[in-house]
């Protein structure tokens, strides 16, 4: 891949890239210093459950919100995230009728005014089908989901009115874009003020032959993907993984001599769940994995990754734990700047998520470096 030059990025942008950090309710106890989070310009607050709008306008935050605002500069939008990963069901039941979309917008609304949180982040995994339930909710029983996810953005964006925040949260592979199409992409995108983008596990579990989960090559063709739909580029944030994941690999594939596409055992099956031959491990001191032969992996391939000079990615396998790591490296997330937000005209950044990042904060101080370099 040919990069282009970081000047080259400074020259392309003429307004401040936003920097949008997400923070989990699970990594809050290792946040960073106050000047590590002085050029962000979003917090998001994760998770509330989809269902709670559905009939009610409260939630429980994981913690105060005055105490979670004080983390950050005064000029920090604070926000909180509706959804995640497997609770789609809220979202699923508010965008049937009109009527059922105008009490879930009233009632993200009234949540909005009472706790004085600047905005709200639809996460729904994924409208359309394809999420964690997809083997027992076939996507078929979502088709309408297609034509009801504009109307339930325009709900809630016509509740809480222009003066508050509303983005949304979007799916990294095409295969997942099932509610995202070409004729209803305008009207999605022209109702939210950001729209970010996970451009991140590209390889999961529902793959059998390794690839990168966040190169410059495959974040690039995600963000193009919503650019053809008709998605203002600069309402786009390219999302950035705090962590590596892993897979692993079946040992008669020659994984030696292709270790980038080479098979995977068996990741998940028929029924959809997980075989724990895959997973995750965050950038902290102490990495969240049950298994020690797995924290010696990745302290194995942090040490030999391997930059992928063509596709933008880290990776290494380990032969003998036959596991294959791929993960994004300060560089990286440098050359991203230039060669995808840049490129595309992209309004910022984001991250999932902060307190995932804790080991030396680097990926993090990477973010800070390309934002602060946009004028």
């Amino acid at each position: 891949m040919k990069y282009l030059a970081l000047t080259g990025f400074l020259a392309a942008h003429a307004a401040a890239l936003r920097n949008v950090m997400y923070v989990d309710q699970w990594h809050i106890s290792s946040l960073p210093s106050s000047d590590l989070v002085s050029s962000v310009t979003h917090a998001i607050m994760a998770f509330a459950p989809s269902e709670n709008f559905n009939s009610g306008s409260t939630f429980t935050p994981f913690e105060s919100i005055d105490t979670f605002r004080a983390r950050f500069p005064s000029t920090t939008k604070i926000m909180v995230a509706i959804g995640g990963w497997g609770d789609n069901a809220g979202f699923s039941t508010a965008a049937v009728s009109e009527t059922s979309r105008s009490t879930y917008a009233k009632n993200v609304a009234a949540m909005l005014e009472s706790t004085g949180l600047d905005g709200v982040d639809l996460d729904w995994e994924y409208p359309g089908g394809n999420g964690a339930d997809y083997k027992t909710v076939p996507n078929s029983q979502r088709a309408a989901e297609v034509n009801t996810l504009p109307l339930l953005v325009r709900a809630i964006r016509d509740a809480i009115g222009d003066d508050k925040i509303l983005s949304i949260a979007t799916p990294g592979l095409k295969r997942d874009m099932i509610g995202y199409t070409a004729e209803n992409g305008p009207t999605v995108f022209g109702a939210v003020d950001m729209v970010n983008i996970m451009s991140y596990d590209l390889m999961n579990r529902r793959d059998n032959v390794t690839k990168h989960h966040t190169s410059i090559k495959d974040s690039l063709e995600t963000v193009n993907n919503y650019l053809d739909i008709g998605m203002n580029a600069t309402k786009g944030n390219l999302g950035i993984a705090f962590y590596a994941k892993y897979f692993t690999t079946d040992p008669s594939s020659d994984c030696a001599t292709n270790p980038v596409g080479c098979a995977t055992v068996e990741l998940e099956d028929a029924n959809g769940q997980d075989t724990g031959k895959s997973g995750a491990v965050t950038f902290e001191t102490s990495p969240e994995v049950s298994s020690s032969s797995i924290t010696s992996s990745w302290s194995k391939a942090k040490a030999n990754g391997i930059t992928d000079e063509d596709a933008g990615g880290q990776y290494y396998w380990d032969s003998d734990a036959q596991l294959f790591w791929t993960w994004d490296t300060p560089d990286l997330i440098t050359q991203k700047f230039a060669d995808i937000i840049a490129a595309t005209g992209l309004g910022g950044v984001m991250a999932w998520s902060l307190g995932e990042d804790s080991l030396d904060w680097s990926e993090l101080k990477a973010i800070n470096s390309g934002v602060a370099a946009a004028p």
